[in-house]
């Protein structure tokens, strides 16, 4: 189905708004992927908040013009998804990993802070932990000296407190004499 002019005036607008938001651009081929797992791709990917679009590569060249996505634009060739994504990793994250489970999906390039990414470039920015399992990890380090503090003066407190209780046979006064 061809577009008119003002269809892909819109669709040129919508995306190079997606683009303006977006850090990362993953764009991979997707030649004999099934209805059924493109549709659990989509899922993941919005549950993920990476916005999928399958677009004429002539517009999507057009979108990310004078972007910082502009440096794949020579890739933009064959049948691509393109996966734009604020969050740095989400984007690479959710390609790579249903990339791996099924072989029809091919990672073609990617672009991350104006720099293009080949294949290896983008499985290891999906690599990198989701920002989420970063903010604990940061939090744990954080609450690590506090909470060995409070174990050696617990400890501690145990250690004194240990030495005066008083016998069962005798008083209390006598102890403390």
């Amino acid at each position: 189905m061809s577009l008119n002019r003002s269809e892909k005036e819109a669709v040129i607008s919508d995306v190079t708004g997606l683009a303006a938001k977006a850090q990362t651009l993953v764009m991979a081929e997707y030649r004999g992927i099934t209805v059924a797992d493109m549709t659990k791709l989509r899922s993941t990917a919005r549950s993920n908040g990476v916005s999928l679009s399958v677009l004429k590569n002539t517009l999507a060249r057009r979108a990310v013009a004078g972007s910082s996505f502009e440096v794949v634009s020579d890739q933009m060739t064959g049948p691509l998804i393109y996966g734009f994504s604020e969050d740095a990793v989400a984007a690479a994250k959710v390609v790579a990993d249903f990339a791996k489970t099924n072989a029809k999906l091919v990672i073609r390039a990617g672009a991350y802070g104006g720099k293009a990414l080949d294949v290896e470039g983008v499985k290891q920015l999906a690599s990198i932990p989701s920002k989420e399992v970063l903010l604990a990890q940061l939090l744990g380090l954080m609450q690590s000296p506090i909470s060995r503090t409070a174990r050696v003066l617990a400890a501690l407190a145990e250690q004194r407190g240990g030495g005066a209780e008083a016998p069962a046979d005798q008083p209390a006064e006598a102890v403390a004499a």
